[in-house]
């Protein structure tokens, strides 16, 4: 079977959809793990439950999707036109990362839970690292020397904050329930910096054509398979049975435990929809590095909304990874300038020799 080449859209729109992409998922990255931590602070304790909110909220994805099937058959009537494209192979492929997505909500989940959002944000830098490594390998990335120095800045950053792990330890959490979530946190960071290459080198051996509107379905069949996963979880914990009653125990009420859950669900849709899609407008590299930039912005918020201690440690690592992030961007402009101007010299006539 021929392989069908993913299309080369106009530039421009290609932007316009990385940028709103790139919003997207500032907002899920920014938010999700605030909703997160607001659930276990106030009495929340079903760590299954919640990393099966981190993709239960697929079916509002199928908005957008009924909403570009409207579209396309106003827009081209006389093309067949289907409201769901995906071909088996890549409903397949989807299906696998879906799985994997939900170890990894399950092993990030069980870190917020012992964990403040700062410490965790910073751990999670590391993930830049692991998207560099694994999309190196997986879809042959290629590097500067400033995208190196910003892989290793970003390491070291969590390495520091690493040597004081117990500084910001909750009153009523033993030091092993706060490392054994330092652990499990770091290999959530591993995890998803292995799945950012893995659906970039999906999109790329797909055999078919690619598009925005492709890459919502693969974000429903994804979301699916990692909250069947997490239901398995559910069922084994007893968690349906539990919520009930956790939500008339909630310190901040029956209903608002209902909506910190709900709203949490949609805020997290943005995250994922926000990694794929910034994935198909560029690379899983860069979609590592929106992660990991906006680290200040969680980092502040922790501190504003839920006091959190803001030690030396942390001050160190931050400043790390805001030097990664400098580091990175200025190679990307340095790059770009350096393509620009090779193009340049290859469209000018050469001057003959006299």
């Amino acid at each position: 079977m021929e392989v069908v080449k993913e299309p080369k859209p106009n530039t421009t729109i290609r932007k316009a959809l990385l940028v709103i992409n790139s919003l997207i998922l500032a907002i899920g990255n920014c938010g999700g793990p605030l909703m997160m931590r607001l659930y276990f602070l106030h009495g929340g304790k079903r760590v299954w439950f919640s990393s099966w909110l981190e993709t239960a909220g697929w079916p509002i994805i199928l908005f957008p999707i009924a909403c570009a099937y409207v579209h396309r058959s106003r827009t081209q009537p006389t093309l067949q036109n289907k409201l769901f494209f995906m071909k088996p192979p890549l409903f397949i492929a989807a299906a696998v990362v879906g799985v994997l997505t939900g170890l990894d909500d399950y092993l990030y989940a069980y870190g917020l839970a012992r964990l403040p959002v700062s410490t965790s944000s910073l751990i999670i830098a590391s993930q830049l690292a692991f998207t560099a490594g694994f999309a190196f390998i997986l879809v042959k990335q290629k590097f500067t020397s400033y995208s190196i120095n910003a892989v290793f800045l970003l390491t070291i950053g969590a390495g520091v904050l690493a040597l004081h792990t117990s500084g910001d330890r909750p009153a009523n959490e033993s030091s092993k329930e706060y490392v054994l979530g330092f652990l499990m946190t770091l290999a959530a960071s591993l995890l998803y910096g292995f799945i950012l290459p893995l659906v970039e080198l999906t999109y790329k051996k797909a055999k078919q054509e690619i598009s925005y509107a492709l890459v919502m379905e693969f974000q429903i069949v994804m979301c699916l398979f990692a909250t069947g996963f997490c239901t398995v979880g559910m069922l084994v914990n007893n968690d349906f049975k539990a919520i009930p009653r956790e939500a008339r125990e909630f310190g901040l009420g029956e209903t608002k435990y209902y909506v910190v859950a709900i709203t949490s669900g949609i805020i997290w849709q943005g995250f994922f929809l926000g990694a794929i899609g910034v994935i198909f407008c560029a690379s899983s590299l860069l979609s590592g590095v929106i992660i990991a930039v906006l680290l200040p912005v969680i980092e502040i918020l922790a501190v504003v909304f839920y006091k959190e201690n803001f030690q030396a440690e942390k001050g160190v690592a931050l400043a790390l990874s805001l030097w990664g992030f400098v580091s990175y961007f200025y190679g990307e402009i340095k790059q770009t300038e350096k393509t620009k101007k090779r193009a340049l010299e290859t469209e000018m006539p050469s001057v003959p020799n006299v």
